[in-house]
């Protein structure tokens, strides 16, 4: 092995080549709004948000398209959903209703989601290929949560 450098560096290159990703698809429903927001848990709105394992709606101008669902994760980990069902055009039903914490249900119709992973976790007709929740990054500093896009 004359020159390990250059076999790392050709590994590289065909790894970075061989990636394909045209198997991920745009979700044709929704657009991804840019927006910030800051979620200070002191503030005894947000304050639910404290308990690992809860969930909480949080609407209003310029948040998300139909607004956002923060998920407490656990251990100082935060997710945040779009709250409009990720599989129907936004209009008056599809605003996502947070169920027992862990899961939202769609206002269309039977979509259950789940707020860990943001997965469909009803079984669907053959062929119809659904589409998860659509996801914001989240970073907590202290007791502020940033949501943003």
């Amino acid at each position: 092995m004359r020159h390990p450098a250059l076999l790392i560096l050709s590994a590289m290159m065909f790894l970075m080549l061989s990636c394909d990703n045209s198997d991920r698809e745009r979700n044709p429903y929704l657009r991804e709004p840019q927006f910030s927001i800051d979620i200070n848990l002191n503030l005894p709105q947000y304050g639910s948000l404290n308990t690992p394992g809860s969930a909480l709606y949080i609407g209003g101008n310029n948040v998300g398209i139909k607004g956002i669902i923060v998920y407490n994760q656990g251990f100082g980990t935060y997710l945040a959903w779009e709250a409009t069902c990720p599989n129907h055009s936004p209009n008056n039903c599809s605003t996502l209703v947070v169920q027992d914490g862990v899961t939202a249900k769609c206002g269309c119709d039977d979509f259950l989601y789940s707020l860990v992973n943001g997965a469909l976790l009803n079984e669907t007709e053959e062929g119809q290929r659904p589409y998860a929740l659509l996801n914001y990054r989240a970073s907590v500093n202290g007791t502020i949560i940033t949501v943003y896009n």
